[in-house]
């Protein structure tokens, strides 16, 4: 019997709901917007209608391991109360579900960060789940 490697579960990464704009930049440079539903550490998980689906994935059927679509995601989060902070994270479509009839998430996982973007990420994961744990 052959030993299998350990792959990656991405679906442990605890996920924080978080309400904010994200802009997705396809490799053509076309920009559009979505909402996000939640965030983790190694990716997010964003809402949008079918014209933007169409947009980012034109056969509108789930990314297939390997043949994910490369995307760029602009979005801010609070590090400090009065200071949001600008993330910009090369990244991968690698889900697609529909929810309603209009209505869709797209999973994206974070492949690169600019910057210190993924210590902000961190830090704003952490103190969402921190929150979360101990509320006022």
């Amino acid at each position: 019997m052959k030993p299998v490697a350990a792959k990656l579960n991405l679906r442990n990464q605890q996920r924080v709901d978080v309400a904010t704009d994200i802009t997705i930049e396809k490799s053509d440079g076309c920009c559009l917007t979505c909402s996000v539903s939640n965030l983790s550490r190694t990716g997010v998980m964003i809402s949008c209608n079918q014209e933007t689906v169409k947009e980012l994935i034109p056969e509108q059927k789930a990314p297939a391991p390997g043949n994910w679509i490369a995307v760029k995601t602009r979005f801010a989060v609070p590090v400090v109360a009065t200071q949001p902070v600008s993330i910009i994270a090369e990244g991968n479509i690698v889900h697609m579900r529909r929810i309603a009839r209009d209505e869709f998430q797209l999973g994206i996982q974070f492949a690169e960060f600019e910057g210190n973007g993924f210590d902000y990420v961190d830090r704003y994961v952490a103190k969402l789940l921190a929150d979360s744990r101990n509320p006022a």
